[in-house]
């Protein structure tokens, strides 16, 4: 079988890592892929990334199946364009893939389904949004109604910070398109989740919970950014948790998209929130796996991706177990210097250790340059290691991170913290 990975980052290195691991693989292509996917032998890169040109691509080299991993192709249209050719694909229609590209469309989607989430407005007038924060007052979050590679939320925890935000987001025209609209909603405090589940469209498969760390610094300071790194299991999701998550957030989210004709097929990760009393709500939801959740994730994962995958597009998902490796899983992201604002590219890449069973490296920001391996982004690399505790996984990833130099390098020491405490 030959499979076709979308996508440049580290989540797509990993799913492909993932299914090249299978007996039953020819190849896997990444488009476009990165400086990893270039290294490994069991990887094609594909120089592709127009959805027309990738389906011609897939149809004449009789590809089986594609996989796609980041949220703008989805919400541009490439599952709609590949069914339409009769080619398998797993991943949302356009119109599923609004659960993400839109907070707006989410929000009113959670509160028609009575899906547990923060209350909220939604804005295109700035007065009317800054007379809105000033009743409502902070902390407050301000969010851009469309895509912004994970960089269009603002936690506010004063009214300063949540006008600037406002300002930046309709005024400023900061994030184009995508801020020409915004959604406020109130604060949540608690400690987030990351719940991914694979769908065929009824069928629901949950993958092991993660845990993402937000914040470029230790301790959760800092700007956010698109994530510095997750570890899996996340122990605050609990057995009884996860039944309530399943119960209360995911399956109405399903059956709610098939009720209002969107049958959702694909990863739905629902960001959660959950609070001291053990009550989780809604952050977000995107309609792709996390960067840097996949990481730990596909680490962790015994079974065959391959098999899981065809089930997902055959409508079979409900005949699948999955297989978990009992270790934990850290994932370390490696940042460009500069990173989240202007990330610094071309630094050189050195001291990437082999792959280990207790450790493997993915890359993200990457690219092969005159022979030399060189950041091209702002997340670089995501280093994970596993062991038998969440204690025993840091030590395995922290050494490999002190081994890897690139100049400029920011990452966090406390990847996995919270699940120390538990």
């Amino acid at each position: 079988m030959k499979i076709l990975v979308v996508g440049s980052g580290g989540r797509e290195h990993a799913l492909a890592w993932k299914l090249a691991q299978s007996e039953r693989i020819q190849m896997v292509y990444v488009a476009p892929g990165n400086g990893g996917t270039a290294r490994d032998i069991r990887l094609v890169n594909v120089d592709l990334t127009d959805p027309e040109q990738l389906a011609e691509f897939v149809q004449r080299e009789g590809i089986a199946l594609t996989v796609v991993g980041p949220e703008t192709p989805l919400a541009a249209g490439i599952v709609n364009l590949f069914r339409g050719r009769g080619l398998k694909i797993f991943g949302p229609t356009k119109e599923a893939a609004q659960l993400e590209s839109s907070k707006d469309f989410a929000k009113a989607f959670m509160q028609r389904h009575g899906i547990p989430t923060a209350t909220y407005q939604t804005f295109s007038d700035v007065a009317q949004a800054h007379a809105y924060i000033d009743a409502n007052g902070a902390p407050i979050v301000i969010k851009a109604d469309g895509l912004a590679a994970g960089k269009g939320v603002v936690v506010a925890m004063t009214l300063e910070e949540a006008h600037q935000a406002v300002d930046h987001m309709l005024a400023d025209n900061r994030f184009g398109d995508a801020g020409a609209r915004i959604v406020i909603e109130e604060f949540l405090a608690g400690e987030e989740a990351s719940f991914i589940v694979m769908c065929d469209g009824k069928n629901i498969l949950a993958l092991a919970t993660s845990q993402d760390h937000k914040r470029l610094k230790d301790a959760d300071e800092g700007p956010n950014t698109g994530g510095m790194g997750a570890y899996s299991p996340a122990p605050i999701v609990t057995p009884a948790m996860h039944a309530r998550v399943m119960r209360e957030i995911i399956n109405p989210t399903i059956n709610g998209m098939a009720k209002d004709g969107i049958p959702f097929t694909g990863f739905l990760y629902a960001g959660l929130m959950i609070d001291d009393k053990g009550n989780p709500k809604t952050l977000e939801f995107n309609c792709r796996m996390g960067d840097p959740e996949t990481q730990p994730i596909m680490a962790r994962l015994k079974s065959d991706l391959v098999t899981v995958m065809e089930h997902a597009v055959n409508g079979t998902l409900d005949t699948v177990e999955l297989e978990w490796d009992r270790r934990t899983a850290v994932g370390v992201v490696m940042a460009a210097a500069g990173y989240p604002d202007d990330p610094r590219k071309s630094d050189v890449i050195d001291g990437i250790p082999a792959e280990t069973p207790e450790c493997v490296t993915f890359h993200a920001g990457t690219q092969q340059a005159g022979g030399k391996l060189v950041t091209s982004g702002g997340r670089v690399l995501c280093v994970v290691g596993l062991g038998d505790s969440v204690k025993m996984a840091q030590k395995q990833a922290y050494e490999t991170v002190d081994k890897i130099h690139f100049n400029g390098a920011q990452f966090r020491r406390d990847i996995g913290w919270r699940g120390l405490k538990h």
